[in-house]
């Protein structure tokens, strides 16, 4: 579905001759129609096929009909309407993402492409949902690359002081105007509710990276005892401890750097049954590689000294440039240097409204493994 600006004839089409954004016809060297696509000049993927069927072209039937489809995808997967409605090119509408909250939407747009189509698809959702609010949270990183400012408004309808989300029989609440990326992180719901099998009556947890505390209360949930989020943000962490008396639990927090918290809460003597680590993405770009695989070995490393006896490990990346088997390597890299025997019990992926496209690796991003740690002996 992607096209680079080194596959186009430029001598047969100039790129500089066409704007950010504008729809065009993908042919072959041998002029075989090959999709419609939308053009960025400026760009390293300069297109980004929308349609491989010459009798329908990229308009408002279109839009319709890939949103009515990604819709019905996650109503057939998802008892309540709550989850990424649209992921991207997994959905055939690349450059678009839309989550969605009860009755309010939230959509971020990557892309010049889909931005020059913006109207277009804020019509469609309407036609196709109908929710009260749409609101375009349009601030991420990658928009800079396509040369689109970061800009954030509400389409229709009034946007709300808070975000709702659900999993399971628990709602979670965040700040639109102030969340991390589109609100909250559905991705992971299918990995906490994983964690449930996991967790031993009056468990100790430690939820590093927790932004809004979903980790810590669903294992609260679970039958866990205590529980401390770790977060550089006071704002998400004000955030968990609502999100925790909502859902009749209570938690511990502490605002630091995940790297020195860890190192002193070892110092301290301080050890836990559970260790969630869900950092950021380490790596953004392949530049970043050998930084990031650092980094990810040194924060497990750090959580494997705070890890009780027989505790278990949930060790989580969202970087798409470090594979499963480069972050299973960190754990045992880990493992090694402290003296720690790991067994991988389980791995996760993103949940079911996070569908791969098996043409393109990037969309299959998070991985989790479970681990069961103890002391080497022998």
């Amino acid at each position: 579905m992607w096209v680079f600006s080194n596959e186009i004839d430029t001598a047969a089409t100039p790129l500089i001759a066409l704007a950010p954004g504008a729809l065009a016809r993908l042919h072959s060297h041998r002029d075989a129609f090959m999709g419609y696509m939308y053009v960025n000049p400026h760009a390293l993927i300069c297109g980004r096929i929308l349609s491989r069927d010459v009798a329908q072209p990229v308009d408002a039937r279109l839009l319709e009909r890939r949103l009515r489809g990604a819709l019905a995808l996650r109503d057939r997967l998802i008892p309540a309407p709550y989850y990424r409605w649209v992921f991207g090119e997994s959905d055939q509408l690349p450059g678009l993402v839309l989550d969605r909250y009860g009755d309010v939407v939230v959509g971020q747009i990557a892309t010049a492409g889909m931005d020059a189509l913006k109207e277009e698809v804020t019509a469609a959702v309407r036609r196709v949902l109908d929710p009260v609010t749409l609101f375009w949270k349009n601030d991420s990183g990658a928009r800079e690359l396509e040369g689109l400012p970061k800009v954030a408004e509400a389409a229709f309808g009034e946007v709300p002081a808070l975000l709702r989300a659900r999993e399971g029989t628990l709602t979670f609440s965040v700040p639109p105007l102030t969340s991390q990326k589109t609100g909250w992180f559905y991705d992971q719901t299918g990995n906490r509710a994983r964690l449930g099998r996991y967790v031993s009556p009056g468990a100790r947890v430690l939820d590093v990276c927790s932004y809004a505390g979903g980790w810590a209360v669903t294992a609260l949930s679970q039958g866990a005892g205590s529980a401390r989020c770790v977060d550089s943000s006071q704002a998400a962490l004000e955030c968990a401890e609502v999100n925790a008396e909502a859902n009749g639990v209570k938690i511990d927090v502490t605002r630091a750097d995940a790297f020195d918290a860890l190192r002193a809460l070892a110092e301290s003597g301080e050890r836990y049954d559970i260790v969630i680590l869900d950092p950021p993405a380490f790596i953004k770009r392949k530049k970043d590689i050998p930084q990031g695989q650092a980094a990810y070995r040194k924060l497990n490393q750090l959580a494997l000294g705070v890890l009780a006896e027989e505790g278990l490990l949930v060790s989580c990346s969202c970087s798409y440039h470090l594979g499963a088997g480069e972050l299973e390597a960190a754990i045992q890299a880990a493992a090694r240097h402290t003296g720690r025997f790991v067994q991988i019990l389980e791995a996760g992926g993103q949940s079911l409204d996070h569908p791969v496209h098996p043409a393109i690796p990037e969309t299959r991003y998070l991985k989790a493994f479970f681990c069961r740690v103890t002391r080497e002996v022998g």
